[in-house]
């Protein structure tokens, strides 16, 4: 095992860890951001979604040896990432009232924050495809889409403003 560096929420952090280790074991393990959780361990459900470099990975997959170097963003490092999309995003969740029981809801965060600041004005399309293996038990899908408009739409207003 050797050392690791990589930037974590936006500060630079050393792992020891086989290479193989998933980024999920040491993020909940190691690090202790439980933000992120462990759903399925085989990338099917998203539960474990971080953002890499900007782009929605699964943690429970991704081995250490692909992270060195670059920046990992968590639930816990969503604002100081990118403030004005996890702003809107919160805002918007609160107002569709898209939780119920909040398991899978830091996955479906990442993922609809690599969405927005990538594209800050998706289609339903747009929206399903990037949504695509975020896995909700509860079933609130039509919900998380409406969120996911309406946190756009106050990001357009913002832009206007």
């Amino acid at each position: 095992m050797s050392p690791t560096m990589l930037r974590l929420n936006g500060r630079t952090v050393e792992v020891t860890a086989e290479p193989d280790t998933p980024l999920l074991w040491l993020l909940r393990g190691e690090l202790k951001l439980t933000g992120t959780k462990f759903g399925c361990g085989m990338a099917l459900c998203g539960a474990c979604t971080v953002l890499l470099d900007g782009v929605a990975v699964r943690g429970c997959v991704t081995p250490l040896a692909s992270v060195g170097g670059r920046e990992v963003t968590t639930i816990e490092g969503l604002r100081e990432h990118n403030a004005r999309v996890a702003e809107a995003l919160r805002a918007a969740w609160l107002e569709v009232d898209v939780v119920q029981c909040g398991y899978c809801q830091s996955g479906q965060l990442m993922s609809a924050a690599a969405l927005l600041a990538a594209n800050p004005q998706p289609t339903d399309a747009d929206i399903d495809a990037a949504m695509e293996g975020n896995l909700c038990r509860c079933g609130t899908y039509p919900r998380i889409r409406a969120a996911i408009h309406a946190a756009a739409k106050r990001l357009g207003a913002d832009r206007a403003s």
